[in-house]
């Protein structure tokens, strides 16, 4: 820990010595000023943690000194040193920023405790300050990739919402990065230096969901052998983040309810209500206005979390923001790998685009480290995106049609977003194998050259473009 640098102002020239003797044995760094001009000199020439300034000196006002010290040099702490006679000075001078008073004379442990006092107050302050940094730094908008109208839209809508206490409502598909954002709000909030407590409400059951949040008492159920907190005691002062709100039980919905509106609870099996300050951030992948109208979604819960509410776009729907998140996962695990991985062909960046993300964000990245793992060459091609965007073989019992208007659905909907893919994929490969002679790589695949370049024209491909790769 860095030695802590103490300016003294005082124009007697004991008490300014004595101090410093005080002061010295205790391993502070310690500089002794007679006026107010020397004194703020040495403050436009050095970085003090605390100054001690005698309010009456013969040169200049000390109220003047601490304007001009707030001024420029706002992270230093004053402390005022006054005639008992003249407290009332010193007072308003705290009024206008000073951060204590001592009172002459003044003992040894006056002196030692009101410097310390300062002196752990501005390490606080800058570690609270270095922590909110590196937290910005780890979750801020730096980190979250995106310049699509939409994304810059959201940045916007944080940047005024984050520093209240509101309670925001995010909704997007899976996969959209609904936590990133909720830990952006809570990064540019006023509890960034307090906990962020994420919980998934469709991973529990709704007895365990019920404890995770409120707490429990001892013997409330079997297994409860001591008192144990909930999420809404975890969370104080801090953020409560509750991803998949909508998979809460009717039961559960009306306590969260009680919560957002009187900011009490009562654990399971307790008897008294606790208080909680805690912010709550909520998300959502599901139509909770279609919920409400079927009865299985609150109507008053819903408008208490849906005060400000977040709507993060599909990544079809920001195709443009594709590339810049393929190269930002590569060079993450190029890092993570060690591997030489350049980047994309323009082949391969757009048939990244064109392909739907039914997964999102979360499926890009997915795919982009399947691909850094996989791939044994820099640079990426279409033909590596199509290997790994192929449709599965297999079907879940889920996606498999009930009907014959489903099948056919299910048929076209896999012509557009699979066999497109593929075609151009064929054409690609043909291409490179005939050295990009288009009439060659139609005879070794069978086609006609007319056929064979309608095609091209079909995805866009051109011999000049691909040789210019």
């Amino acid at each position: 820990m860095a030695v802590a640098q103490i300016l003294i102002i005082d124009d007697e020239h004991v008490i300014g010595m004595v101090c410093r003797l005080i002061l010295e044995e205790q391993d502070y760094a310690v500089d002794v000023c007679k006026t107010g001009k020397e004194g703020l000199e040495h403050v436009a020439q050095g970085q003090y943690d605390v100054i001690l300034l005698d309010f009456k000196l013969p040169d200049m006002d000390g109220m003047d000194i601490l304007k001009i010290i707030r001024r420029d040099q706002p992270g230093a702490y004053v402390i005022i040193m006054t005639a008992f006679s003249t407290v009332e000075n010193a007072v308003e001078a705290m009024k206008a920023g000073a951060f204590d008073y001592l009172a002459k004379p003044f003992v040894d442990d006056e002196l030692l405790f009101t410097v310390g006092k300062a002196v752990e107050k501005k390490r606080l302050v800058e570690e609270n300050l270095a922590l909110r940094q590196q937290l910005i730094d780890t979750y801020g908008f730096s980190n979250i990739v995106g310049e699509d109208p939409n994304i810059r839209v959201i940045f916007n809508q944080i940047t005024k919402v984050a520093p209240t206490d509101t309670t925001v409502l995010i909704c997007g598909e899976p996969g959209t990065g609904k936590e990133l954002f909720a830990r952006a709000i809570h990064t540019y909030s006023k509890r960034a230096t307090r906990q962020f407590i994420p919980l998934d409400c469709s991973t529990l059951s709704p007895n365990l969901l019920e404890s995770e949040l409120f707490g429990h008492v001892r013997g409330a159920f079997t297994g409860a052998v001591k008192d144990t907190p909930g999420m809404f005691e975890v969370a104080n002062k801090g953020t409560l983040f509750l991803d998949e709100v909508a998979n809460l039980t009717l039961e559960i919905q009306g306590k969260l309810l009680r919560v957002l509106e009187t900011r009490d609870f009562k654990p399971v099996g307790a008897s008294q209500f606790k208080q909680t300050d805690t912010r709550i951030l909520a998300a959502t992948g599901r139509d909770l206005k279609a919920m409400v109208e079927a009865g299985t979604f609150r109507d008053d819960l819903y408008y208490r979390l849906n005060v400000f509410p977040l709507f993060l776009p599909p990544l079809r729907e920001r195709k443009d923001d594709i590339p810049r998140l393929a190269y930002h996962f590569l060079r993450l695990f190029r890092r993570k790998l060690g591997k030489r991985l350049d980047g994309f062909t323009e082949d391969a960046l757009e048939a990244l685009r064109s392909h739907e993300w039914p997964g999102n964000v979360r499926q890009l990245k997915n795919v982009v480290e399947r691909l850094a793992i996989v791939t044994d060459h820099p640079l990426l091609t279409s033909l590596d995106i199509w290997d790994n965007l192929r449709p599965s073989r297999s079907w879940g019992a889920e996606t498999v049609p009930e009907t014959l208007e489903e099948l056919k659905e299910a048929k076209k909907r896999l012509l557009e977003q699979h066999f497109g893919q593929v075609e151009k994929a064929f054409l690609l490969k043909a291409l490179d194998a005939a050295d990009h002679n288009i009439t060659l790589a139609a005879q070794q695949v069978g086609m006609k050259r007319p056929n064979f370049s309608t095609l091209m024209k079909k995805h866009h491909i051109s011999v000049e473009r691909i040789k210019g790769q």
